[in-house]
């Protein structure tokens, strides 16, 4: 079964990547390397941050702010939960979110489960990319929406739209130059239908 041990994360900054992302707790999920290749608007990505309740999603919301994101959705209730949209330093979207309207228990900053979602130009054809190279679907909505099974992966795949997950995030779709994400997984040294590149990573690894 397919496992994502570690998300790079490229910027021109690494000092301060490195300290946000330390800040929200996630950087032993999250690596930072340096690159000085352009990249302008939309990067074809995001990464969800599941919570357990409304105070730790306003929380961990408030921690990225300190640490120098942008709010770009702020955390509010919805039919489906509750849940905000933020943009660190370096330009990745966080997008912090909870199934549940009502807190449980006291109010953490503690992420359940890490989601990084790939914008795609065309799912159906990123999807049978991903299942030719042994991935699982768990759920899928036709062209529009893919979850691929990874049981015990610390970070989990999806695959959406670019136009859908861009407006999900709050921003225009357009975008030009770099991801600047690798993917960390046992799937192999390659490249996506749409840019996103993967390396051999395994939990053993320093991240």
């Amino acid at each position: 079964m397919t496992h994502i041990a570690s998300l790079t994360i490229e910027t021109d900054d690494t000092d301060r990547a490195r300290a946000f992302y330390a800040a929200l707790g996630l950087d032993l999920l999250v690596d930072v390397a340096h690159t000085d290749e352009p990249a302008t608007g939309f990067r074809g990505f995001t990464v969800s941050l599941i919570v357990a309740g409304p105070a730790a999603a306003r929380a961990l919301a408030d921690a990225a702010t300190t640490a120098g994101a942008t709010v770009l959705k702020p955390v509010a209730k919805s039919f489906w939960g509750v849940g905000g949209v933020v943009q660190a330093p370096d330009g990745t979207i966080l997008k912090i979110a909870s199934s549940s309207k009502k807190d449980t228990g006291p109010a953490t900053r503690d992420v359940d489960s890490v989601v990084v979602l790939l914008g795609c130009d065309d799912v159906a054809a990123t999807r049978q990319f991903y299942v030719d190279r042994g991935l699982t679907v768990a759920k899928s909505f036709g062209k529009r929406y893919v979850e691929f099974a990874m049981p015990g992966s610390p970070i989990a795949l999806g695959l959406y739209g670019r136009k859908a997950l861009a407006k999900d995030g709050g921003v225009p779709a357009d975008g030009t130059g770099t991801h600047r994400i690798v993917i960390g997984g046992d799937v192999g040294e390659l490249t996506d239908p749409d840019g996103v590149r993967w390396h051999d990573a395994t939990d053993s690894e320093t991240v």
